[in-house]
């Protein structure tokens, strides 16, 4: 039996939302990819050098290949800059892409603002 791969995507200042995703997904048998530095929401990362910003980016861009889908956490719709350049490389590679709230007009992906 092979399980489901979810990755999550959007915003880290949603870090509660992801969390209580994660666990209804994997309590559903789902093997959830995710952030797992909150640089938006924890303040121990505010001053993260823009290196470490992109090779998170990096690396999340590598749990998107890994994974059979998206869930892109958007509550009120929200959706910046680097969370869309993610749905963006999710759609070029076949990826499905879901959203836990409607989807709005995006920003366009922007390589300069990385985990927003």
């Amino acid at each position: 039996m092979n399980a489901r791969v979810v990755v999550l995507s959007g915003s880290t200042r949603f870090r509660e939302q992801f969390e209580d995703i994660a666990r209804d997904l994997t309590l559903e048998g789902v093997i959830v990819l995710m952030p797992h530095v909150w640089v938006r929401s924890d303040p121990a990362y505010a001053d993260i050098a823009p290196e470490a910003k992109f090779k998170l980016d990096e690396l999340h861009l590598q749990k998107i290949d890994l994974a059979n889908e998206v869930l892109v956490v958007n509550p009120g719709g929200y959706i910046g800059a680097s969370t869309a350049k993610e749905i963006d490389y999710a759609m070029r590679t076949g990826k499905t892409v879901h959203y836990t709230d409607p989807e709005p007009l995006r920003a366009e992906p922007d390589a300069e603002n990385q985990y927003e």
